[in-house]
């Protein structure tokens, strides 16, 4: 029986509108209310202190060893300073990673270093974490400088006057506050002027500029595009500091009270569907860190907050990710999405715990352990706290990998669709339909993947490095970024351009038996000039037959087109109208895949793309120096056209 999901997507929708509340966070208690829930700082215990012994020895103490070993590597640690040099090289060349490289390094020891001691609680490891948390408090700027304004008046250095928050000064400060929290009384018994100095130089570069000044991350912009990851991920970091710092209680329950409104500015316009723009790896510091913000506040309030659990648009928000997965190994990667993202498999589970959803715990509980014990990570160290307390319930957790067989999001407009629910093998595609100004936009309108057996056949590319070059007015000069080097069409020479008004339309998405498609009109993704009256694309899984793409094709006139097929393996055209893709099996043999195409309409080549330039780099790690571009070309194609592909095995 066909199963129309444009209708119950619509209900789905009404009904997770009618559920998803509006203000959720800050509408529920007045400021005074939140006062009385909040447990005042000087009675806070979040976690066991060093000195509860019984507490930490049921703890993980595999991790402990491993942590207190780990650390021994860092007694009499040199801790760098971070030369100006570093910093210009923004400007000069485009290169962030040195700066950021310095300043993660001297972080993860400072964590290491303070689990260890707050493992083995016997000073040893203090002097150490004297040096770190000094060091870092005299740097200029605790954020990344690729994150400081593109100015003249800056230039590639911080204006040490003008303190503002971004995402890594936040996290440093949330580092700095758990170092007092734990070991606050040790740092006072050598001097009071260590504790003394985080507060200051947090309540500087972080406190009170978050009070005094608007953000940019914590609302929608003047185009109206809605904040993305960094409002959630800087909040979380923002609650957990002031929460452990701040002492005086009125100016606690301020920040705490402006912070859910800042929060609900990402909540509030985020689609009902729960789907992510920036991907599954940016869902960690997206929907998860929303979840972080929730979490922590339960635990200062005693559970005040447990009812946004209970939100549709929240529990949607949670199961995108396990929606979102490929494969073991692979996940949804549009826009500036990672092919191959690390999974946070205990904060995963935890979050489907709290929102009562066994897929996502077990979806979870499969990549706890991926990560070797004693390391913590460079990021939102606080989830480590608890997963260190939840080892034996992880030992006991039920794992798996839901895989569902369809899914369909349909405000982010994006399907996913395999052979079978529950399994990896044979074929599976997504599409995306959207607009050319989503969140680590990519003009990629109408993009499709194919995978087979949980392995990549025609690909999204995803991002590469990041440089100067990604978040500025230079960012569709990087290929990745552009419609061509997509799974789309270049028309009479234009490609799709980036804005909000590039977009598709008349989108819609069916099942039925043996069948899942997307059907969308792309030519709003295409300027004038292309002379495009109408191209619907429609996207057909035949489950465990093949995949057919087929473009509908009215021009203002006859013109020319190239269709662009991306692929991480070599291929070639076998015979006109045959395309081999010499693809590879689990076991790494040879497996080829075959495009068909109409040889009458349309002439294909192959080129290697040169991985040559500095974001090219990150394209390198995640597929090595194998990306290839498949090019469809008709040079007098009439104006009303269909052209066919078909993608298969045999």
């Amino acid at each position: 029986m066909r199963k129309i999901f444009p209708a119950i997507c619509m209900l789905l929708i009404i009904h997770g509108s009618l559920h998803a509340q509006q203000h959720l966070l800050s509408g529920k208690y007045t400021k005074a209310q939140l006062a009385g829930l909040l447990i005042p700082q000087a009675s806070w215990r979040p976690f066991p202190k060093p000195a509860d012994r019984a507490a930490w020895s049921r703890s993980d103490t595999a991790a402990g060893h491993a942590l207190i070993k780990r650390a021994e590597g860092y007694l009499h640690f040199e801790w760098p300073g971070i030369p100006a040099v570093k910093s210009l090289l923004i400007v000069r060349n485009g290169n962030r990673s040195e700066y950021q490289d310095i300043a993660n390094r001297k972080r993860a020891a400072l964590a290491t270093l303070l689990m260890a001691e707050v493992y083995e609680n016997k000073g040893r490891f203090i002097d150490d974490i004297i040096n770190g948390v000094w060091s870092i408090c005299e740097e200029s700027f605790w954020g990344a400088s690729a994150h400081l304004p593109h100015t003249k008046e800056y230039a590639g250095l911080m204006d040490v006057s003008q303190p503002f928050v971004e995402l890594f000064s936040a996290e440093t400060a949330t580092l700095l506050a758990w170092v007092d929290y734990f070991v606050g009384d040790k740092l006072d018994a050598v001097s009071p002027q260590v504790r003394k100095r985080i507060y200051y130089e947090t309540n500087h570069r972080i406190f009170q500029p978050l009070m005094t000044k608007h953000h940019g991350w914590m609302s929608s912009n003047a185009n109206g595009r809605r904040p993305n990851n960094w409002n959630p991920w800087i909040c979380s970091n923002w609650l957990n500091s002031v929460l452990l710092l701040e002492k005086n209680d009125s100016a606690r329950t301020a920040a705490v009270y402006k912070l859910l409104g800042v929060l609900d500015n990402f909540l509030d316009p985020y689609p009902a569907d729960g789907g992510c723009d920036e991907g599954p790896g940016y869902w960690g510091a997206a929907a998860a860190s929303l979840y972080d913000n929730i979490a922590m506040l339960n635990l200062a309030t005693n559970n005040a907050f447990t009812y946004a659990f209970r939100d549709g648009k929240v529990r949607n928000m949670g199961a995108y990710i396990y929606r979102a997965q490929i494969s073991e190994r692979y996940f949804l990667d549009f826009a500036d999405a990672d092919p191959q993202p690390g999974m946070a498999g205990s904060m995963i589970y935890r979050f489907g715990k709290d929102i009562n959803d066994p897929d996502m715990m077990r979806f979870g509980a499969y990549y706890i352990g991926n990560r070797p014990k004693g390391t913590l990570g460079n990021y939102q160290f606080f989830r480590n706290l608890y997963a260190l307390f939840m080892e034996d319930e992880f030992a006991h957790a039920e794992k798996g990998l839901p895989l569902p067989a369809d899914y369909w999001w349909p405000d982010l407009q994006v399907m996913i669709a395999r052979d079978h629910a529950g399994s990896t093998a044979g074929y599976y595609v997504a599409a995306k339909g959207g607009n050319n100004d989503e969140s680590h936009n990519h003009n990629d309108i109408g993009n499709y993947i194919v995978y087979y057996d949980g392995l990549p056949v025609i690909i999204d590319v995803g991002r590469g490095t990041y440089t100067a070059k990604t978040f500025s007015g230079r960012r569709y000069d990087i290929w990745f970024n552009c419609s061509d080097y997509h799974n789309t069409a270049t028309v009479n020479g234009q490609t799709q351009p980036p804005g909000a008004r590039f977009r598709a339309s008349d989108v819609s998405h069916s099942t039925g038996r043996g069948y899942s498609r997307m059907s969308l009109d792309i030519a709003g993704a295409y300027p004038q000039q292309a002379g495009i009256n109408s191209w619907h694309r429609t996207i057909q899984l035949n489950k465990g037959k093949n995949v057919q793409v087929e473009d509908a094709i009215q021009l203002q006139k006859a013109g020319s087109l190239t269709e662009h097929l991306m692929t991480c393996y070599p291929a070639e055209v076998k015979q006109p109208g045959v395309l081999v893709i010499h693809g590879r099996d689990k076991n790494g043999s040879v497996r080829d895949f075959y495009v068909r195409y109409p040889a009458k309409l349309l002439t294909a080549a192959v080129e290697k793309v040169p991985l040559v330039n500095m974001e090219d780099e990150g394209v390198k790690q995640k597929w090595g120096d194998n990306i290839y571009r498949i090019n469809f070309k008709a040079q007098d194609i009439a104006a009303k056209s269909t052209l066919k592909f078909v993608i298969a095995d045999k």
